[in-house]
Protein backbone atom coordinates (compact mmCIF):
# COMPACT_ATOMS: atom_id res chain seq x y z
CA UNK A 1 0.00 0.00 0.00
CA UNK A 2 1.69 3.59 -1.00
CA UNK A 3 1.68 5.86 2.22
CA UNK A 4 0.66 9.43 2.21
CA UNK A 5 2.21 11.98 0.16
CA UNK A 6 5.81 13.34 1.17
CA UNK A 7 5.46 17.20 2.52
CA UNK A 8 7.64 19.45 0.02
CA UNK A 9 9.50 22.02 1.14
CA UNK A 10 10.75 23.21 -2.00
CA UNK A 11 13.26 25.37 0.56
CA UNK A 12 14.71 21.93 1.65
CA UNK A 13 13.63 19.23 -0.83
CA UNK A 14 14.15 15.57 0.16
CA UNK A 15 17.47 14.90 0.20
CA UNK A 16 18.59 13.05 -3.22
CA UNK A 17 22.17 11.44 -2.32
CA UNK A 18 23.15 8.69 -4.22
CA UNK A 19 21.95 9.80 -7.21
CA UNK A 20 23.87 10.97 -10.20
CA UNK A 21 21.45 14.24 -12.45
CA UNK A 22 22.56 15.31 -15.88
CA UNK A 23 20.79 18.66 -16.24
CA UNK A 24 20.93 20.33 -19.97
CA UNK A 25 21.71 23.97 -19.76
CA UNK A 26 22.63 24.22 -16.06
CA UNK A 27 25.27 26.43 -16.77
CA UNK A 28 22.37 29.85 -16.59
CA UNK A 29 18.72 30.94 -15.85
CA UNK A 30 16.69 28.35 -14.77
CA UNK A 31 18.76 24.98 -15.62
CA UNK A 32 21.26 27.10 -13.01
CA UNK A 33 19.40 26.98 -10.04
CA UNK A 34 17.94 23.25 -11.21
CA UNK A 35 21.27 22.19 -10.75
CA UNK A 36 22.12 23.97 -7.30
CA UNK A 37 18.90 23.13 -5.91
CA UNK A 38 19.45 19.07 -6.76
CA UNK A 39 23.08 19.76 -5.34
CA UNK A 40 21.27 20.83 -1.90
CA UNK A 41 19.61 18.03 -1.97
CA UNK A 42 22.53 15.53 -2.21
CA UNK A 43 22.15 14.58 -5.99
CA UNK A 44 25.62 14.40 -8.20
CA UNK A 45 25.35 16.84 -10.84
CA UNK A 46 26.49 16.64 -14.02
CA UNK A 47 26.03 19.91 -16.18
CA UNK A 48 25.59 19.95 -20.14
CA UNK A 49 26.58 23.45 -21.97
CA UNK A 50 27.87 24.09 -24.88
CA UNK A 51 30.28 26.59 -22.88
CA UNK A 52 32.81 25.30 -20.96
CA UNK A 53 33.99 28.57 -19.92
CA UNK A 54 30.44 29.03 -18.43
CA UNK A 55 30.29 25.30 -17.39
CA UNK A 56 33.47 25.88 -15.56
CA UNK A 57 31.56 29.10 -13.84
CA UNK A 58 28.29 27.72 -13.00
CA UNK A 59 30.12 24.56 -11.27
CA UNK A 60 32.02 27.53 -8.97
CA UNK A 61 29.24 28.82 -7.89
CA UNK A 62 27.67 26.10 -6.95
CA UNK A 63 30.48 24.24 -4.85
CA UNK A 64 31.02 27.53 -3.54
CA UNK A 65 27.97 27.81 -2.46
CA UNK A 66 26.28 24.23 -1.40
CA UNK A 67 29.45 22.64 1.04
CA UNK A 68 30.95 18.99 -0.13
CA UNK A 69 28.01 19.24 -3.35
CA UNK A 70 29.41 17.03 -6.06
CA UNK A 71 29.26 18.85 -9.91
CA UNK A 72 30.50 18.28 -12.61
CA UNK A 73 30.17 19.44 -16.36
CA UNK A 74 30.66 17.98 -20.25
CA UNK A 75 29.86 19.82 -23.63
CA UNK A 76 26.64 19.52 -25.17
CA UNK A 77 25.33 21.16 -28.19
CA UNK A 78 21.89 20.34 -29.13
CA UNK A 79 22.17 22.13 -31.86
CA UNK A 80 24.60 20.04 -33.71
CA UNK A 81 22.97 16.62 -33.80
CA UNK A 82 26.25 14.79 -35.23
CA UNK A 83 28.31 15.95 -31.30
CA UNK A 84 25.90 14.43 -29.12
CA UNK A 85 27.16 10.79 -29.06
CA UNK A 86 30.57 12.06 -28.69
CA UNK A 87 29.78 14.19 -25.58
CA UNK A 88 27.16 11.49 -24.16
CA UNK A 89 30.35 8.95 -24.39
CA UNK A 90 32.24 11.45 -21.76
CA UNK A 91 29.93 10.78 -19.14
CA UNK A 92 31.66 9.80 -16.02
CA UNK A 93 28.94 7.44 -13.96
CA UNK A 94 27.63 3.87 -15.17
CA UNK A 95 24.20 4.95 -14.67
CA UNK A 96 21.90 7.91 -14.82
CA UNK A 97 19.04 8.71 -12.31
CA UNK A 98 17.89 11.41 -14.13
CA UNK A 99 17.80 14.16 -17.11
CA UNK A 100 16.53 17.77 -17.24
CA UNK A 101 15.67 18.75 -20.60
CA UNK A 102 16.05 22.18 -19.88
CA UNK A 103 18.38 23.74 -22.42
CA UNK A 104 16.58 25.77 -25.09
CA UNK A 105 16.98 29.02 -26.90
CA UNK A 106 14.34 31.51 -27.46
CA UNK A 107 14.45 33.99 -30.39
CA UNK A 108 13.42 37.26 -30.26
CA UNK A 109 13.08 38.69 -33.89
CA UNK A 110 13.32 37.84 -37.33
CA UNK A 111 15.14 36.63 -39.53
CA UNK A 112 14.16 32.50 -39.23
CA UNK A 113 17.74 31.02 -38.29
CA UNK A 114 18.97 27.12 -39.10
CA UNK A 115 21.37 24.80 -37.31
CA UNK A 116 23.76 23.11 -39.74
CA UNK A 117 21.24 20.53 -41.05
CA UNK A 118 18.87 23.15 -42.80
CA UNK A 119 16.62 22.64 -39.32
CA UNK A 120 14.86 25.61 -37.74
CA UNK A 121 17.04 26.65 -34.84
CA UNK A 122 14.49 26.73 -31.95
CA UNK A 123 12.45 23.69 -33.07
CA UNK A 124 16.10 21.88 -33.78
CA UNK A 125 17.75 23.26 -30.16
CA UNK A 126 14.67 22.70 -27.67
CA UNK A 127 12.83 19.83 -29.57
CA UNK A 128 14.84 17.74 -31.74
CA UNK A 129 18.02 18.23 -29.58
CA UNK A 130 16.65 16.60 -26.82
CA UNK A 131 14.76 13.86 -28.55
CA UNK A 132 18.22 12.44 -30.11
CA UNK A 133 20.12 13.03 -26.14
CA UNK A 134 17.29 10.91 -25.22
CA UNK A 135 17.98 7.99 -27.35
CA UNK A 136 21.99 8.57 -26.54
CA UNK A 137 21.70 8.57 -23.13
CA UNK A 138 19.57 4.91 -22.81
CA UNK A 139 22.08 2.54 -21.39
CA UNK A 140 23.32 5.34 -18.91
CA UNK A 141 19.07 5.69 -17.68
CA UNK A 142 18.70 1.89 -18.28
CA UNK A 143 21.35 1.08 -16.06
CA UNK A 144 19.06 2.69 -12.91
CA UNK A 145 16.73 1.52 -10.82
CA UNK A 146 13.79 3.61 -11.83
CA UNK A 147 15.35 6.66 -13.93
CA UNK A 148 13.63 9.88 -14.97
CA UNK A 149 13.57 12.21 -18.04
CA UNK A 150 12.12 15.02 -16.85
CA UNK A 151 11.17 18.00 -19.81
CA UNK A 152 10.84 21.49 -19.37
CA UNK A 153 7.92 22.65 -21.43
CA UNK A 154 6.68 26.25 -21.09
CA UNK A 155 3.18 28.26 -20.05
CA UNK A 156 3.84 29.85 -23.49
CA UNK A 157 3.04 25.98 -25.09
CA UNK A 158 -0.92 26.23 -23.92
CA UNK A 159 -1.97 28.59 -26.31
CA UNK A 160 0.46 27.09 -29.68
CA UNK A 161 -0.75 24.37 -31.69
CA UNK A 162 1.61 21.68 -33.68
CA UNK A 163 1.25 22.53 -37.86
CA UNK A 164 2.51 18.82 -38.48
CA UNK A 165 2.70 19.84 -42.24
CA UNK A 166 5.48 22.65 -40.78
CA UNK A 167 6.84 21.57 -37.62
CA UNK A 168 10.26 23.79 -38.92
CA UNK A 169 8.06 27.34 -39.47
CA UNK A 170 9.28 27.13 -43.13
CA UNK A 171 5.93 28.30 -44.62
CA UNK A 172 5.02 30.39 -41.43
CA UNK A 173 7.52 32.11 -38.74
CA UNK A 174 7.09 34.48 -35.98
CA UNK A 175 9.83 34.05 -33.59
CA UNK A 176 7.31 34.00 -30.39
CA UNK A 177 4.77 31.57 -31.88
CA UNK A 178 7.69 29.17 -33.47
CA UNK A 179 9.31 29.30 -29.77
CA UNK A 180 5.61 28.14 -28.02
CA UNK A 181 5.72 25.70 -30.92
CA UNK A 182 8.89 24.43 -30.04
CA UNK A 183 8.34 23.79 -26.48
CA UNK A 184 5.12 22.88 -27.09
CA UNK A 185 7.04 19.96 -29.17
CA UNK A 186 9.14 19.01 -26.06
CA UNK A 187 5.92 18.47 -24.28
CA UNK A 188 3.71 16.39 -26.51
CA UNK A 189 7.47 14.17 -26.97
CA UNK A 190 7.57 13.73 -23.30
CA UNK A 191 3.71 12.53 -23.09
CA UNK A 192 4.33 10.01 -26.09
CA UNK A 193 7.66 8.74 -24.58
CA UNK A 194 5.72 7.53 -21.23
CA UNK A 195 2.96 6.20 -23.04
CA UNK A 196 5.74 4.08 -25.11
CA UNK A 197 7.63 3.62 -21.95
CA UNK A 198 4.79 2.30 -20.12
CA UNK A 199 3.49 0.28 -22.80
CA UNK A 200 7.08 -1.03 -23.00
CA UNK A 201 6.99 -2.18 -19.51
CA UNK A 202 10.06 0.06 -18.63
CA UNK A 203 11.29 1.16 -15.09
CA UNK A 204 12.14 4.86 -16.87
CA UNK A 205 9.51 7.37 -16.65
CA UNK A 206 8.63 10.52 -18.67
CA UNK A 207 7.85 13.86 -16.34
CA UNK A 208 6.99 16.73 -17.75
CA UNK A 209 7.48 20.63 -15.65
CA UNK A 210 7.13 24.09 -16.63
CA UNK A 211 8.69 26.96 -14.62
CA UNK A 212 5.60 29.54 -14.82
CA UNK A 213 6.47 32.82 -14.96
CA UNK A 214 10.62 33.38 -13.98
CA UNK A 215 12.11 36.81 -14.46
CA UNK A 216 15.64 37.77 -14.56
CA UNK A 217 15.09 40.69 -12.53
CA UNK A 218 13.13 38.94 -9.74
CA UNK A 219 16.27 36.22 -9.76
CA UNK A 220 18.52 36.16 -6.54
CA UNK A 221 22.47 37.15 -7.61
CA UNK A 222 25.19 34.18 -8.06
CA UNK A 223 28.31 35.56 -8.58
CA UNK A 224 29.81 34.77 -11.94
CA UNK A 225 26.37 33.44 -13.22
CA UNK A 226 23.62 36.22 -12.69
CA UNK A 227 23.76 40.15 -11.39
CA UNK A 228 21.01 42.20 -11.44
CA UNK A 229 20.80 46.43 -10.68
CA UNK A 230 18.56 47.38 -7.49
CA UNK A 231 16.84 49.51 -9.76
CA UNK A 232 16.07 46.58 -12.00
CA UNK A 233 14.16 45.30 -8.94
CA UNK A 234 12.56 47.67 -7.54
CA UNK A 235 10.85 48.12 -10.63
CA UNK A 236 9.46 44.79 -11.07
CA UNK A 237 8.77 44.19 -7.18
CA UNK A 238 4.88 44.59 -8.29
CA UNK A 239 5.24 41.48 -11.25
CA UNK A 240 5.84 39.25 -8.13
CA UNK A 241 2.44 39.26 -7.21
CA UNK A 242 1.87 37.54 -10.62
CA UNK A 243 5.49 36.05 -11.42
CA UNK A 244 8.83 34.95 -9.50
CA UNK A 245 12.27 34.82 -9.72
CA UNK A 246 14.14 31.70 -12.20
CA UNK A 247 15.28 30.34 -8.75
CA UNK A 248 11.60 29.50 -7.92
CA UNK A 249 10.86 28.24 -11.49
CA UNK A 250 13.39 25.43 -11.28
CA UNK A 251 11.02 24.34 -8.54
CA UNK A 252 8.76 21.89 -10.37
CA UNK A 253 11.54 20.58 -12.44
CA UNK A 254 13.14 19.65 -8.85
CA UNK A 255 9.81 18.18 -7.74
CA UNK A 256 9.63 16.07 -10.81
CA UNK A 257 13.22 15.10 -10.55
CA UNK A 258 13.44 13.57 -6.73
CA UNK A 259 9.70 14.02 -4.74
CA UNK A 260 9.00 9.93 -4.94
CA UNK A 261 5.31 10.17 -5.28
CA UNK A 262 5.87 11.71 -8.53
CA UNK A 263 4.83 9.56 -11.71
CA UNK A 264 5.33 9.17 -15.22
CA UNK A 265 3.60 11.44 -17.35
CA UNK A 266 2.48 13.92 -14.75
CA UNK A 267 2.63 17.71 -15.63
CA UNK A 268 4.45 19.99 -12.67
CA UNK A 269 4.02 23.70 -12.73
CA UNK A 270 3.68 26.60 -10.18
CA UNK A 271 0.58 26.46 -7.76
CA UNK A 272 -0.08 30.30 -8.76
CA UNK A 273 -2.91 30.44 -11.61
CA UNK A 274 0.52 28.51 -13.33
CA UNK A 275 2.10 31.66 -12.99
CA UNK A 276 4.32 31.46 -10.15
CA UNK A 277 4.12 29.48 -6.47
CA UNK A 278 4.75 26.27 -5.40
CA UNK A 279 5.14 23.66 -7.71
CA UNK A 280 1.80 21.51 -7.95
CA UNK A 281 0.01 18.84 -10.06
CA UNK A 282 -1.17 20.35 -12.94
CA UNK A 283 -4.08 18.41 -15.62
CA UNK A 284 -2.31 19.21 -18.82
CA UNK A 285 -4.26 20.48 -21.62
CA UNK A 286 -5.51 17.83 -24.27
CA UNK A 287 -3.86 19.69 -27.27
CA UNK A 288 -0.66 18.31 -25.17
CA UNK A 289 -1.63 14.60 -24.37
CA UNK A 290 -3.44 13.83 -27.88
CA UNK A 291 -1.87 10.32 -29.10
CA UNK A 292 -2.37 10.72 -32.04
CA UNK A 293 -0.09 14.41 -33.24
CA UNK A 294 2.14 12.10 -30.72
CA UNK A 295 2.38 9.85 -32.95
CA UNK A 296 3.04 11.81 -35.94
CA UNK A 297 5.63 13.87 -34.05
CA UNK A 298 7.55 11.44 -33.37
CA UNK A 299 8.14 10.16 -36.48
CA UNK A 300 8.41 13.25 -37.82
CA UNK A 301 11.66 13.43 -34.99
CA UNK A 302 13.16 9.91 -35.88
CA UNK A 303 13.22 11.33 -39.71
CA UNK A 304 15.08 13.97 -38.82
CA UNK A 305 17.44 13.42 -36.46
CA UNK A 306 17.41 9.68 -37.74
CA UNK A 307 17.81 8.34 -34.50
CA UNK A 308 14.77 6.92 -32.16
CA UNK A 309 13.89 7.92 -28.50
CA UNK A 310 14.58 4.99 -26.62
CA UNK A 311 11.19 3.08 -25.36
CA UNK A 312 12.61 0.27 -23.32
Amino acid sequence: MQGAPVAWNVHKPLRADGTTVLVTGGNAGIGYFIAEQLATAGATVIIGSRSPAKAAAAVEAITARVRGSQVQHIPLDLTDLASLRASVSQLDTDALDAVVLNAGIALDEPPRKQNRRGHELMFATNHLGHFALVHWLAPWLEAAPAARIVTMGSFAARSERLDLDDLQSVRDYDPKRTYGRSKLAQMTFAFELDRRLRAAGSTCMSVIAHPGGALDALTPPRPGIHQRSGSQHLLTLPAKLLVQGKDAGAWPAVRATIDPDVQGGQLWGPSRLGLSGKPHLETPHPHMTDQPTGQALWTASTQLTRVEAFTS
